[in-house]
């Protein structure tokens, strides 16, 4: 499919950039009234993944994989689940290592490249529940994973696994996280390091001789801090290396279903390269729309209690059209 247009215009008018587009909605926004039950499963490497579910009683499920030092209870996690919920659709969104309240057991975390769990996911709705139809659903770090994990299966993909949509997501990391080491973007760089220096705190007391405690107090940038720490607990060289050998957009032209990608060009945490307008064009199941407004994970809708771009994947993953 060539690259669409979008429908979403602009943000309510005190949202009039980027930047408030992003925070605002991230730090005020209330989603309520849903409820999960939670289901622990076990991985193949003897550590396991919370699965919070959602359900209505549907043959249909939505799965949604959040984003970055996200959880099942983030704004965007509750307000696809209560939205699909609402149209007869159940819903699950698992929960990356050490998200959702709970260390995990091993020295590994998760990170953008961490489709492996995702996989486990699913091949475990696949053989304890009866679902006729599975839709996938990724937000920033949690869409990269979903490419990731879609390009990987190719043709191979479960035949329940029907469409895929996802929004603000790195679909170049080397590109996004580039980003972070702008002067404007400081106030994320501070905020997403903060809380994983935290994780990796926790994890030294878990496995002391894994790290350098020290030198993670003395770390303030995410080169230094994914060389020494993320790179190095999941086996990579550095962080340069772990960015490209994670970077979703290796796999994504091996992906055999119809898969929406919203990305706002006002993005402030997506580079150019995260933008795949010329696999758009030329590969027919990826379907590019690019709202010029929407920050990352705003779109929002003034008085409205779902965004825009849940309402958009709503209709592309149930209604069948573009």
């Amino acid at each position: 499919m060539p690259v669409i247009p979008s429908t979403y215009r602009k943000p309510p008018f005190y949202l009039f950039n980027g930047h408030l587009e992003t925070i605002v909605p991230s730090l005020l926004r209330k989603v309520e009234s849903v409820y999960y039950s939670r289901e622990k499963i076990s991985t193949p490497d003897a550590d396991f993944l919370n699965l919070d579910w959602a359900r209505v009683g549907s043959k249909d499920l939505l799965v949604v994989s959040h984003g970055l030092e996200g959880d099942s209870q983030r704004h965007y996690a509750r307000g696809l689940v209560k939205l699909f919920n609402t149209v007869g659709v159940d819903a699950l969104v698992w929960n990356n290592r050490t998200c959702g309240g709970e260390m995990n057991l091993q020295p590994i975390l998760y990170h953008h490249g961490a489709s492996y769990d995702l996989e486990t996911t699913l091949t475990h709705i696949d053989k304890n529940y009866n679902y006729e139809r599975i839709f996938l659903v990724g937000i920033s770090m949690g869409g990269a994973q979903t490419l990731k994990y879609l390009g990987e299966k190719g043709a191979d993909l479960p035949q329940k696994i029907k469409r895929a949509a996802v929004y603000s997501t790195p679909c170049n990391l080397p590109s996004s996280a580039a980003t972070l080491k702008e002067k404007q973007n400081a106030f994320y760089k501070k905020r997403f390091l903060g809380k994983l220096k935290e994780k990796i705190r926790k994890k030294g007391l878990q496995f002391p001789d894994l790290v350098d405690l020290d030198l993670l107090e003395k770390v303030e940038d995410f080169d230094t801090f994914d060389t020494h720490f993320t790179a190095k607990i999941h086996g990579f060289r550095d962080a340069e290396d772990f960015y490209q050998s994670v970077s979703a957009d290796q796999w994504m032209s091996r992906i055999s279903i119809p898969t929406l990608i919203v990305n706002a060009l006002n993005d402030p945490l997506l580079g150019p390269e995260c933008y795949p307008i010329d696999l758009a064009k030329r590969k027919s199941e990826i379907i590019l729309e690019m709202p010029k407004r929407g920050g990352h994970t705003g779109f929002v809708l003034r008085g409205q209690e779902y965004t825009w771009v849940e309402h958009r994947l709503k209709e592309f993953l149930l209604g069948g059209g573009d």
